[in-house]
């Protein structure tokens, strides 16, 4: 049923990366999506081979193919899936006529730390997921990515950062932080890309409270929320605690939308 759905170089991607694939049947035109054996996972909403624009989504820790779909503690926002359909919705009705579409993707290639522990607070999940990430945007058919790193999620984009021009020729114009503990550096500047950098963290959101900080191999960096990261303010009005930032009706899903459309200014009057 994949290979009817979605063009054959996209699921030749979702082999290669991800492994043998566990599908189940969808309608046509429906979200299309993979989940593995192995705990990983990919969510894809739209047709990335014909969209002018792909949009990942990187989930951070206790993410797993078996919350993939409901959400960690069944709480749906908190779902990549939800959250990949809640985004590409709110971009296709926010396209400017005559536009191209844009794809989300949704995508578990790694295996994000388990709790708040020692593995959270170091980077060596944020680097095998990486390289994971890298090897699978190399190979997505669009002209123009975005990366959404949620909570450890944007670590992993940070890590990756450096090699986002070389690898993939500047097709990555945006990465934007949500709720991020840190992306693995002091400041925008040393994630050493020309993409743009966005990041946005709710009043409520509880990696307020770490330390921005990296000692000894362990922290994060400055969060990119803080002013002196030097990232683009992304608007989070509405967004309620750590996982709220895909929620209809909030500042974050309405920019992340302006984003994915190009539309910059949009994205950054939202909340003002």
């Amino acid at each position: 049923m994949l290979r009817r759905l979605l063009p054959i170089p996209v699921v030749a991607v979702l082999w290669s990366v991800l492994g043998p694939a566990q599908v189940s049947p969808v309608p046509v035109l429906a979200v299309h999506g993979a989940r593995y054996a192995d705990g990983l996972a990919v969510e894809v909403v739209g047709d990335p081979a014909t969209a002018a624009t792909v949009v990942v989504l990187v989930p951070g820790v206790d993410t797993t193919a078996a919350n993939f779909d409901r959400g960690l503690g069944g709480v749906q926002r908190r779902a990549p899936a939800w959250q990949a359909r809640q985004l590409a919705d709110r971009a296709a009705a926010r396209r400017p006529a005559g536009a191209a579409p844009v794809a989300v993707v949704a995508w578990l290639g790694y295996h994000p730390p388990r709790g708040i522990r020692l593995a959270a607070v170091r980077e060596d999940a944020a680097a095998t997921g990486a390289a994971a990430l890298l090897r699978f945007l190399r190979d997505v058919p669009a002209p123009r990515l975005v990366l959404v790193g949620h909570s450890y999620g944007s670590t992993v984009i940070g890590r990756a950062a450096a090699r986002l021009d070389a690898g993939l020729g500047g097709r990555v114009t945006d990465v934007v932080a949500l709720g991020s503990p840190g992306m693995g550096v002091d400041r925008a500047a040393d994630l050493h890309t020309t993409a743009r950098v966005w990041a946005g963290t709710a009043a409520g959101d509880w990696t307020r409270r770490l330390p921005g900080l990296r000692v000894l191999g362990a922290g994060h960096g400055t969060h990119p929320g803080d002013p002196a990261f030097g990232a683009l303010p992304l608007p989070v009005d509405g967004v309620t605690g750590h996982d709220g930032y895909f929620v209809p009706g909030t500042g974050s899903l309405d920019a992340l939308a302006a984003i994915a459309n190009g539309d910059l200014d949009a994205a950054a009057r939202h909340g003002h």
